[in-house]
């Protein structure tokens, strides 16, 4: 495909975007009712909606007339409400993917409200599957007004427009209601032949009941609404099988390194960590639980060859390809993943943290307890090995690796049995000489952790050792680390991951937003109450209107950069307001 897809939606700033997501796929939806991608049947499928990134594919509800446009969430869920004021009323479309997911079929909801004074709307659905290469055939309407189509493989059904055109790929209608009138469209896009089609009221019943109940209150908490959002954020992007994929998208462009794209449509075990941390902190058992039940199946199926990304399936992510497509405009049009190829010697240390809070939580059944086995096992075997890191860069002997595995040995030691005193006094003792190790290589003059023996710089992620246990709070290493990335990292209450130059930090890359929760609960940590709360609230608010967070944001132009939404910004943001909202011992 090419730019030249007729009646295409133009793009927005990612801040415009709104996540739909029943934890099998996830859809975007902008401003003017565009939804401009969304993959199926599941998360790293080809897309059927790609006008996103310069492709064929998009289902438009759009009000005739000018409009201001706004929306909401609902809340404990992502049930969007697009809301547009327009000369002669307001319209609303409330809308969702029908929840939970069906890992078969995607069920795309919207209802058109009617709020105040008529409402007159155009819609437009334009199926494309193999990323706007397959457009809809076959279409056909049967006795009912339903229209039935095929779009590649896959099998589309579409609800509530009799009275539509074909034509062009597509169906097109106008849709005019009354004052207070709705009006229900329901899509389906199937990998086999769709059962017997049900009503939109049961849809919605069912997707109210899904939510209900889904995110924690977490009253009292900091940011409570946010928080509460975020935990929904992640719970929409984690499969029926527990992994949480990364992001919803692929190839949208970062600030760092113009050019870098990467898709994130897969379940990263760190992540996965992070996101299982998070929700303990919060008393999220059902998070907590998908984050166990994946990381435990992968640890037992791989052990020290454990990679650092899967699919949502449990399988190895794809190579990397291109679409021939424009891409989102400053990107590529990128899938699939070089992360297979890679070790991280962190996720072995991130897996036992997670194992630990889940065994703190009584969630740790014999599984978990043999994968943590496995963890430290792989640890003792390969922490020598030089890695990738975090940040998925060259191998080096990375600081952060190694003193996270030594933080997830303490953290398991902790909860072993007393019948395991034994072993976990060896736990402990490997975690002594992984810090003694890292120590005489990677302690900068200064005082401060450096990135590698080779690397003096200061890295935004070597707080995070400290804050998950690997030395104290008050080690003059943890607190010189502190006082090193505020003074070469930070700016105005954002921070960047590290200087990759001379030139100025923000012409690098944008603030990491997942580094800035992380000074929060450094700041916390060190019972610094107000500075903390400064650096939480600063980084809480770089999102747009539906409150989602990319990897990056660009402090200059207030825009998100990265793909959206990034799961583990979402994670610390919600670990960090549970740490700030705990009341002191």
């Amino acid at each position: 495909m090419t730019a030249s897809v007729r009646g295409r939606p133009d793009p927005h700033a990612l801040r415009d975007y709104a996540l739909l997501a029943d934890g099998e796929r996830g859809a975007l939806v902008g401003p003017r009712g565009e939804i401009v991608w969304m993959c199926a049947p599941a998360w790293d499928d080809d897309a059927v909606f790609a006008a996103l990134i310069g492709g064929d594919g998009w289902y438009s509800v759009t009000p005739d007339g000018p409009f201001v446009w706004g929306g909401y969430y609902e809340p404990g869920s992502l049930i969007w409400r697009s809301r547009w004021i327009g000369t002669d009323g307001i319209v609303e479309c409330r809308e969702a993917l029908a929840h939970p997911g069906d890992p078969h079929r995607a069920v795309v909801l919207r209802r058109i409200l009617a709020v105040d004074g008529e409402a007159r709307l155009t819609v437009q659905l334009r199926v494309a599957a193999g990323f706007g290469t397959a457009p809809l055939r076959e279409v056909r309407r049967d006795e009912h007004g339903r229209w039935t189509g095929r779009a590649g493989d896959l099998y589309v059904r579409f609800s509530g427009a009799p009275d539509a055109r074909p034509g062009d790929g597509g169906l097109s209608t106008t849709v005019t209601m009354e004052a207070g009138a709705h009006h229900d469209l329901v899509l389906e896009v199937s990998g086999r032949p769709p059962p017997a089609p049900e009503t939109a009221e049961v849809w919605w019943r069912a997707t109210e009941t899904g939510w209900a109940g889904c995110v924690p209150d977490l009253t009292g908490t900091p940011g409570r609404r946010d928080a509460r959002h975020a935990y929904a954020v992640m719970a929409g992007l984690t499969s029926s099988t527990g992994g949480t994929v990364a992001a919803a998208t692929t190839s949208l462009p970062e600030r760092a390194e113009q050019g870098r794209n990467y898709d994130y449509r897969y379940v990263w075990i760190r992540d996965q960590s992070f996101i299982g941390q998070s929700a303990a902190a919060v008393g999220g058992q059902r998070l907590l639980d998908d984050s166990l039940r994946f990381v435990t199946a992968r640890l037992l199926e791989h052990g020290p060859g454990l990679s650092p990304a899967y699919t949502a399936a449990g399988r190895a992510v794809p190579g990397r390809r291109a679409l021939n497509l424009p891409g989102y405009p400053g990107g590529y049009d990128v899938v699939g993943n070089r992360v297979s190829h890679q070790f991280q010697l962190d996720v072995f240390g991130e897996a036992l943290l997670l194992l630990a809070a889940g065994a703190r939580h009584d969630r740790l059944d014999a599984d978990g307890r043999q994968a943590a086995l496995t963890a430290a096992d792989a640890i003792a075997a390969r922490r020598r090995e030089p890695d990738a890191g975090i940040w998925e860069l060259h191998n080096d002997r990375w600081t952060h690796s190694r003193l996270v595995c030594a933080a997830g040995l303490r953290a398991i030691a902790a909860v072993a049995p007393r019948a395991d005193s034994g072993r976990a006094a060896g736990w402990e003792a490997l975690a002594d000489a992984i810090v003694a190790d890292t120590a005489a290589e990677c302690l900068h003059p200064t005082g401060r952790w450096q990135r590698s023996p080779d690397d003096d710089r200061v890295d935004a992620a070597l707080l995070l050792p400290a804050l998950r246990g690997a030395l104290p709070a008050d080690d003059p290493r943890t607190v010189a680390t502190l006082r090193a990335v505020r003074t070469d990292l930070a700016c105005d209450h954002y921070v960047y991951r590290f200087r990759h130059d001379r030139r100025p930090l923000q012409d690098a890359e944008g603030a990491f937003l997942l580094c800035g929760f992380t000074v929060a609960m450094a700041e916390h940590q060190q019972h610094d109450d107000v500075e903390a709360m400064r650096w939480f609230e600063r980084n809480r608010a770089a999102c747009g209107p539906p409150g989602l967070y990319a990897e990056e944001f660009d402090v200059a132009q207030r825009q998100l950069r990265g793909n959206l939404p990034q799961a583990f910004v979402h994670a610390l943001m919600l670990e960090a307001a549970a740490r700030l909202g705990q009341e002191r011992h």
